[in-house]
């Protein structure tokens, strides 16, 4: 049976939070989901569900992000956090997922998406260091994820001038969130 990815609602929650529990075997990143599906500062968001033989296997969600500083407004969102549960990884469910997402956010409108991950992985699907362009994190970043700060333009929009600080979702705006 195919994977299949479908947006995720409010009756997913319990799936949508053991996905992210057992992707990262604690509780903070299942926090952060929950935290952010309840946050009407993350809207609009896209949280996305994969599934494989009736089971879900995988989560990605991407919510609404502000660029501070730019004159002309844009549409943006962060890809935090992707999770695929252990026995699944390594068999592109996540590489579906991002690209999934990111498709459906180009059809929606949004210009930017920001991700704070590793380069090697996010850099495949097209991601550049944002810190390059002039798009700073929401806070200071300690200097070895300098380039883990990515952007990723997205639909074809006239965005490569934009520059300033992002600002994210009252729940991804804690400092420790930002921290090594």
């Amino acid at each position: 049976m195919p994977l299949t990815v479908r947006e995720a609602t409010g009756d997913d929650l319990d799936a949508v939070l053991d996905v992210a529990r057992r992707a990262f075997a604690q509780e903070t990143e299942a926090d952060l989901v929950r935290d952010l599906l309840m946050d009407a500062t993350a809207a609009p968001l896209l949280s996305l569900l994969a599934i494989k033989n009736g089971k879900p296997v995988g989560h990605v969600l991407f919510t609404a992000v502000g660029v501070v500083g730019e004159e002309r407004p844009v549409r943006a969102s962060i890809l935090a956090p992707l999770a695929i549960v252990p026995e699944a990884q390594g068999r592109g469910y996540g590489s579906r997922l991002v690209e999934d997402g990111l498709d459906r956010l180009a059809r929606s409108g949004v210009a930017l998406v920001f991700v704070l991950g590793d380069p090697n992985y996010y850099g495949r699907f097209g991601f550049a260091p944002a810190g390059r362009r002039g798009l700073a994190a929401p806070h200071e970043l300690p200097p070895a994820y300098a380039e883990a700060w990515m952007v990723k333009t997205i639909g074809g929009a006239d965005v490569e001038s934009i520059s300033g600080i992002v600002r994210c979702a009252e729940a991804l705006s804690r400092p420790e969130l930002w921290r090594e």
